[in-house]
């Protein structure tokens, strides 16, 4: 099966522009922000955590309760974190792979600052009390429009180095940051369809009403984590890791089948989170036959990934970023196996509603789209700034702390999902429940607590991060400038 020899030159690092001549510097600054917002939006994240084990760290401040806070923590994460990454990662890639220089400079600094207001717009109106109240599309309409303008400009910056490549191959990596691309511009356009209460408002109404407005939102909520948590991440995994591993990547084939079959099964399993609701039976009944349809591709990809390191195995116990690489291939073959099992309408009479749902998104959020992205930073900040990682015993350090508060993180989520479901179905032996809704909240507050911890430990990881990274780039600033310096005094000299 495995077609290494199929793979382009271009995926190998051959360089027909050289280095100096790529746009680095929008990529540093993404780079940069998505540490930034991780940094804020982990530790929003672990603060409502720590709220709903201690109910009182709400200190009855509007602002900063759960209601709040948590689409606070998803925007940071997901758009703040994981967007800036992805404009990072695909504008690296595009270049390196075409072998072209990014299009458009002023269009893409656009893209930078279109994404990261709106980024930071959010958060405030949150704070504030607006929102639309939709599942990861929380932004009040004007800033829907400001998102919209500027993923037109980021779709075109990407369509136009690709058109302007010096390869005649399109390597997969594109293929699949494309694809998320196109399909995010969709599902946010038509999710976002509203009627604003006035010009002046930031409130508005839904276009959908009813079971329409609901099978419409997850089916966007769905691909949401589909192309932009999935499929973009495929993308940066389909570059790093054989840049990581030295080695091309294990089937070229299986990469395009894996494409394929991902972007044509994952539009049709949205419906899944609306069994036992007033959506028809059949539409759900599609969307969970679907979604184990999925476990192909998504099995696939992982198996792809993972063999890329054949003839190269001793990496993971020297190379603490194929540590990353790898163990976020594992988390994604793990949750892209849940994720189909929850769909199934007998699993899912136990699992919905509660916590299980919970710890599923967070093994795929910091197991996955975390992990990879963390693994990919790893080895494009040293490259960006043209010097070595400032130190990578603290990447080990990082990679430990992160594993294990995942661990903890998403076994206490099990715990208390299981748990919750099956204490809200069980009856005595006169029909009646057995235990009360106030019973199986008390019941809560151990998992809570260790959650929380989990999550703080996976905080204090990526703040280890950052302090490396900072390192490492204020270390190649002092090497350049003592370079700068001895050269003028080299210049100094002959002119005298």
């Amino acid at each position: 099966m495995a077609q290494s020899a199929t793979i382009p030159s271009s995926q190998a690092g051959a360089t027909a522009v050289p280095t100096e001549q790529y746009n680095y510097e929008i990529i540093k600054k993404f780079a940069i922000m998505a540490m930034v917002w991780g940094v804020l939006g982990m530790g929003v994240g672990t603060y409502i955590a720590s709220q709903l084990a201690f109910p009182f760290l709400n200190f009855d401040i509007a602002e900063i309760t759960f209601g709040r806070f948590r689409p606070v923590h998803t925007t940071l994460v997901i758009f703040g974190f994981g967007g800036n990454a992805l404009f990072a990662t695909s504008y690296y890639i595009v270049q390196r792979t075409c072998q072209a220089r990014l299009y458009g400079d002023g269009l893409a600094t656009f893209t930078f600052w279109g994404w990261n207001l709106s980024v930071g717009l959010g958060v405030i109106t949150y704070m504030m009390g607006f929102t639309q109240g939709r599942e990861y599309a929380e932004f009040v309409w004007p800033i829907d429009i400001l998102i919209t303008v500027t993923w037109v400009a980021y779709f075109w910056v990407y369509l136009q180095t690709l058109l302007r490549r010096s390869q005649p191959h399109i390597y997969v990596a594109n293929w699949f940051y494309m694809s998320f691309i196109l399909a995010t511009a969709i599902l946010h356009i038509f999710n976002n369809l509203q009627v604003p209460v006035s010009l002046f408002s930031l409130e508005s109404y839904s276009l959908f009403s009813g079971v329409q407005d609901a099978m419409t939102q997850w089916w966007y909520g769905h691909n949401a984590v589909g192309f932009f948590l999935t499929a973009a991440f495929l993308g940066m995994m389909y570059y790093f890791v054989p840049k990581q591993a030295g080695r091309p990547i294990y089937s070229y084939r299986l990469s395009i089948i894996h494409f394929w079959a991902l972007v044509f099964l994952y539009m049709w399993v949205g419906a899944h989170h609306l069994h036992w609701t007033a959506l028809p039976d059949w539409v759900s009944t599609l969307a969970a036959t679907f979604s184990i349809l999925l476990l192909l591709p998504s099995w696939g990809g992982m198996i792809n990934g993972i063999m890329t390191l054949s003839g190269a195995w001793d990496k993971l116990r020297t190379d603490p970023i194929m540590l990353f690489l790898i163990t976020a291939l594992s988390f994604y073959g793990m949750s892209t196996f849940e994720g189909p099992m929850m769909s199934l309408k007998s699993v899912n009479a136990l699992s919905h509603y509660t916590d299980w749902t919970v710890g599923h998104v967070h093994s795929g959020a910091l197991g996955w789209v975390a992990m990879i992205t963390f693994g990919s930073f790893y080895h494009l900040f040293p490259r960006l700034w043209n010097t070595k990682l400032y130190s990578l015993r603290l990447v080990y350090v990082h990679f430990f702390l992160a594993t294990i508060g995942i661990v903890l993180y998403i076994t206490a989520m099990w715990v208390a999902g299981i748990g919750q479901g099956l204490m809200l179905r069980a009856f005595d032996e006169y029909g009646n429940l057995a235990y009360t809704f106030v019973e199986s909240v008390v019941f809560l507050h151990r998992p809570y607590v260790v959650r929380a911890i989990g999550g703080g430990l996976f905080l204090l990881g990526i703040l280890i991060m950052a302090y490396n990274i900072f390192m490492t780039i204020t270390t190649a600033r002092r090497e350049a400038a003592r370079v700068e310096a001895k050269i003028g005094a080299k210049m100094a000299r002959a002119s005298s």
